[in-house]
């Protein structure tokens, strides 16, 4: 039986430390770097080996995996701190970062350049999924990087490969819109139901099971009645991913995106005023444009 292939992890944060482990559970060999090394570290106890800078991480791989938290700095590990001279050619990059379809196409024409396949594999699940294994992973790219990167994308979560070089973060950009403004909607339901003397909690009980019964309403209407606002899912990362799909809707040429634009506005402003909360703190910017109603 062939040996599992070395992946080097490059971003241990809260949603890459849960999804290293699975892949070190799952008896793949793992490297792990980060720019804050003690994240890194952490990975030890679960047999990681700890790398010092980027670069020493990829040097071995057979399949390296970013977890940033946006384009920029994915293009600064990766091109400008010289990571990608280091990956040898015919290795895999699958890149689980959330950034702009155009920046995922100009990464894979760069590495192509240099004989390295390239997946876009952004996720959808927040740390419950990373934890847990669960995620929802979107892949674009090449089918034979997707087939040989798929045992390992396969112990972290649900992949599917949904097209070229940029369709995996347009599938990430798609879940990001829907559950954006599913978000919203949730929170103004609960906050008029709550106005006109119904029980928020009773109303999500009643609604479950009905057509708008989701994830949402199940996880995060729970989050909004118990006012429990501990990040899962960050709101200016929520932010960065609609403005991208803002982004991608006008470089295909798109007239108008009118609830992705009114979802962007109301986390923006949310976070001018309260912060960077739980994205379903979006309750907490509807109640401030209602003065006098807490749900």
């Amino acid at each position: 039986m062939p040996a599992p292939p070395r992946i080097a992890f490059l971003g241990t944060g809260l949603m890459g430390a849960p999804m290293a482990r699975n892949l070190l559970r799952a008896g793949f060999p793992v490297t792990a770097w980060n720019r804050s090394r003690a994240k890194a570290e952490a990975l030890r106890p679960d047999g990681a080996t700890i790398a010092g800078d980027a670069a020493a991480a990829v040097r071995d791989a057979d399949l390296v995996i970013l977890m940033l938290e946006n384009g920029p700095i994915v293009e600064e590990v990766l091109f400008r701190a010289g990571t990608a001279a280091a990956i040898r050619p015919g290795t895999v990059v699958a890149d689980m970062s959330s950034i702009k379809p155009a920046e995922a196409q100009g990464h894979a024409a760069r590495l192509a350049g240099q004989g390295i396949r390239h997946l876009d594999a952004p996720v959808s699940g927040g740390t419950v999924g990373a934890e847990a294994g669960t995620l929802a992973i979107m892949a674009g790219g090449e089918a034979e990087a997707f087939a040989r990167a798929q045992a390992a994308l396969t112990a972290m979560g649900r992949p599917v490969h949904v097209g070229p070089h940029g369709a995996g973060q347009l599938a990430k950009l798609a879940n990001q819109i829907i559950v954006g403004v599913t978000i919203g909607a949730v929170a103004e339901a609960l906050m008029l139901a709550q106005r006109g003397g119904a029980d928020p909690a009773k109303v999500r009980e009643a609604l479950r099971g009905g057509f708008a019964e989701s994830r949402v309403l199940d996880l995060h209407a729970e989050r909004m009645i118990a006012r429990d606002f501990t990040t899962r899912g960050r709101s200016v990362t929520h932010l960065k991913d609609l403005d991208n799909a803002l982004d991608a809707g006008r470089r295909l040429a798109l007239a108008e995106t009118p609830y992705t634009a009114l979802t962007a506005e109301l986390f923006r402003t949310l976070l001018s005023h309260a912060g960077d909360l739980d994205h379903s703190g979006l309750l907490v910017e509807l109640e401030r444009r209602n003065p006098g109603q807490v749900a």
